[in-house]
């Protein structure tokens, strides 16, 4: 065997070993990604299974034009005040005043906390009204009006 064909056997030798290491190296980064995809989806489900919220009040005020809903959070789940959404018949609100258990300066909903929700500038009484939790968990509650 001349020079030749030896060193054109450990040519293909090299280029076999770097394109095995670059196929190597791409699957695991993907197989790496797929499976820390699906551990924060079960992550996102285990924290939407263990939150559950419990709409006690709503009440439209016609003479302030405000609305009024008051909600526990009864399950386990520490939930942030940014992240909760109101809709009232339907049409996303936004600008309303938060409280929990009277404080309006925090933003974290601990478990059997009360959050008290006011939105003002209302001219109609919604009817109906959905409050929706960062982990997509959501109550709907008929108003009450007062005047």
């Amino acid at each position: 065997m001349g020079f030749s064909v030896s060193g054109s056997a450990a040519l293909i030798f090299v280029a076999m070993f770097i394109g095995f290491g670059m196929f190597y190296s791409a699957t695991a980064n993907g197989f790496e990604n797929v499976n820390d995809a699906r551990d924060a989806q079960a992550d996102r489900t285990l924290e939407q299974q263990n939150t559950a919220i419990d709409v006690t009040d709503v009440t439209y005020n016609t003479t302030a034009d405000s609305l009024n809903v008051t909600v526990v959070n009864t399950g386990s789940t520490d939930l942030t005040v940014a992240d909760v959404d109101l809709l009232a018949d339907n049409v996303y609100l936004t600008g309303y005043r938060t409280a929990v258990d009277g404080d309006e300066t925090t933003d974290i909903w601990l478990p059997e906390e009360q959050l008290v929700v006011n939105a003002t500038g209302l001219t109609t009484d919604p009817g109906r009204v959905k409050i929706v939790t960062g982990p997509g968990v959501s109550a709907v509650e008929t108003t009450k009006v007062v005047s």
